[in-house]
């Protein structure tokens, strides 16, 4: 029987150290993928991570296990803004920071009126499937990273490390005993980077010359906002994006760790704590920070839900920002690797979804119940889209909302008696 390390317990120094890697290795490669997209230097988002995520658990008073990453929501609007405005990305901060801000302000409005909505708008029958396109819509990134899809021809050596990493992954959680069983994905990770080196698809050369180029010690590049109202409402709409994604993320932790997160330590704390990280990162010169699946994965798969883990990984991450060469050689970790890793791990979170269904005891006998999953499974799975300003709302957070909507519709229908299949 797998060991579960619960959110307030705090492990040895000598386990707390691999575990909080763990997490950190976990969420490094997509999460530098957005600085690399929006041409800044990855050191102050891997400070403002760790910075964020300590926020968090502060904010949430320790009951609420999410390590905090760069948003994938902002990429669009972010790089109209680059590539339209005078100002570039200090246009896109200011953005950010209003967001921000106006997510703390929903959370002030939750704090008032409650989440009992939460089940009108978002019954089980459209929540578990929300929560699983989480997972199901990040499978083409995770084959992607791996260089399996979208190349003319797959590189065998890739392949191989791929099937390395996943493979220990996943049997590695079945077979490691005693203390291994909890750091499958970190010792995955490893061996990954490992069987780089013996097929050839990463030379030590290559690597030691990185390693030696990187400055001994450097500071984050810090840099301040510039307020534009128009960058500020090209970037606005993602607001409807980041509350979809949080709730669903919030929702599925929850699954993981078998406590209602989303009523202690409260879903007011947990938005609150989310948007003021970001308002607080777009300041700073970083980009937006968000709860990220891959960490969420980590739980589901390691048992391993200790605060103090994800704060180890949070001060991990600061340290990392001001030290060049260790920066330089985790970024020498190929996507083969990170693929391996999300292909799992994005899986446990589709999987979540499902035992969402199961554990609720969805009535698919109810033809509300049936259409609802059927519809938002679709949504979120066919690529349709609708834009509003320069976002393009995709995916599960379309999905949400079309599931939200079904909710509400179904909602006043009962109220006015309408429905067939009332309990």
């Amino acid at each position: 029987m797998k060991k579960i390390i619960q959110i307030d317990e705090r492990p040895p120094i000598g386990q707390m150290i691999p575990l909080s890697l763990q997490h950190m290795f976990a969420m490094f490669g997509a999460s530098v993928l957005v600085p690399i997209l929006f041409g800044i230097n990855s050191s102050i988002v891997l400070f403002m991570n760790g910075l964020g995520t300590l926020m968090f658990i502060v904010i949430t008073k320790g009951r609420a296990p999410a390590y905090l990453g760069s948003s994938f929501a902002f990429i669009a609007p972010t790089l109209y803004l680059i590539q339209n405005h005078p100002d570039g990305f200090r246009a896109a901060q200011g953005g950010f920071v209003a967001v921000g801000i106006a997510g703390c302000i929903v959370a002030l409005i939750i704090y008032k009126c409650g989440t009992n909505w939460i089940d009108i708008v978002l019954p089980p029958a459209a929540m578990g499937p929300v929560v699983a396109l989480i997972g199901l819509e990040l499978a083409g990134t995770a084959a992607s990273n791996a260089g399996l899809v979208g190349v003319e021809s797959i590189d065998v050596r890739a392949l191989i490390v791929f099937l390395v990493t996943l493979g220990i992954a996943v049997f590695g959680q079945v077979l490691f005993r005693g203390f291994l069983s909890v750091i499958p994905i970190l010792i995955a990770i490893l061996a990954g980077y490992l069987s780089c080196f013996l097929t050839g698809l990463v030379s030590f050369a290559d690597v030691a010359k990185t390693v030696s180029e990187a400055d001994l010690f450097m500071i984050p590049n810090f840099q301040t906002p510039v307020f534009d109202s128009g960058a500020i409402m090209v970037m606005m709409p993602v607001i409807l994006v980041i509350m979809s994604e949080h709730i669903g993320h919030q929702v599925v932790t929850s699954q993981i760790v078998g406590r209602d997160l989303i009523k202690d330590p409260g879903l007011h704390r947990s938005i609150f704590a989310d948007n003021f990280s970001t308002a607080v990162s777009g300041f700073l010169g970083s980009v937006p920070t968000t709860t990220y699946g891959e960490n969420i994965g980590v739980m589901a798969v390691t048992g391993v839900y200790s605060v103090w883990v994800i704060g180890g990984a949070a001060v991990c991450s600061i340290i990392l920002s001001f030290v060049g060469p260790i920066a330089a050689l985790i970024n020498t970790i190929p996507g083969a690797v990170i693929g391996g890793i999300s292909f799992l791990l994005y899986g446990m979170i589709g999987t979540s979804g499902l035992r969402i269904l199961v554990d609720q005891k969805v009535d698919y006998g109810k033809s509300r119940n049936l259409a609802m999953t059927s519809v938002i499974f679709v949504t979120g799975l066919s690529g349709i889209g609708i834009s509003v300003g320069n976002i393009q709302i995709t995916g599960m957070a379309l999905a949400a909302l079309v599931g939200m909507l079904m909710g509400l519709l179904f909602y006043f229908l009962d109220k006015l008696k309408l429905t067939n299949d009332r309990d």
